[in-house]
């Protein structure tokens, strides 16, 4: 149970990781060109600005924020699997607002209260598959994400690690 534990958090880690240079990053291997982003803009309109492309809300957008978060709510889960709604819901929803802050801050794209809403939203639906799995197959299921989890982990790792290798 410890050693999945372990795991479970190393996997967290690796996924925030990642996480953070997708969002905070835009897969940037030269950081110089964040250097010459310099944008800052804030909307706090739910799907409105940058949500909005040709008078229509980007629900492909939307989509990609909600599907980023899933693996953020069930790492959460498998961490407190026992825990209360809100307590895996928070954790969530702060590491998406600090994305969001970051971005302003560093002034390296819009800080948007729809990703806020998307991201949570990803985290929420990650909670409920956890929910569902851990119901029909009990503690076990941690097992099973976790090696699921490993095998992505390594071939996405193993992806990037390419890609950066054909940037250079």
């Amino acid at each position: 149970m410890k050693q999945n534990r372990k795991l479970t958090k190393v996997l967290l880690m690796v996924y925030l990781l990642a996480l953070t240079w997708i969002i905070l990053f835009k897969l940037q291997m030269d950081f110089s060109n964040l250097r010459d982003m310099n944008y800052r803009s804030v909307n706090l309109i739910p799907f409105a600005g940058s949500g909005i492309v040709n008078d229509r809300v980007d629900v492909s957008e939307i989509l990609l924020n909600v599907a980023a978060f899933v693996p953020f709510g069930i790492y959460v889960s498998m961490l407190k699997p026992d825990g209360g709604f809100w307590k895996k819901v928070l954790p969530i929803f702060c590491v998406s607002l600090f994305y969001e802050v970051m971005q302003y801050v560093l002034a390296i794209g819009g800080s948007d209260i729809t990703d806020l809403i998307g991201n949570t939203l990803g985290g929420v639906v990650g909670i409920g598959v956890f929910a569902v799995l851990y119901r029909l197959f009990g503690r076990k299921v941690i097992k099973v994400l976790n090696v699921l989890a490993l095998i992505g982990t390594v071939a996405a790792v193993a992806f990037l690690a390419l890609l950066v290798i054909a940037n250079l």
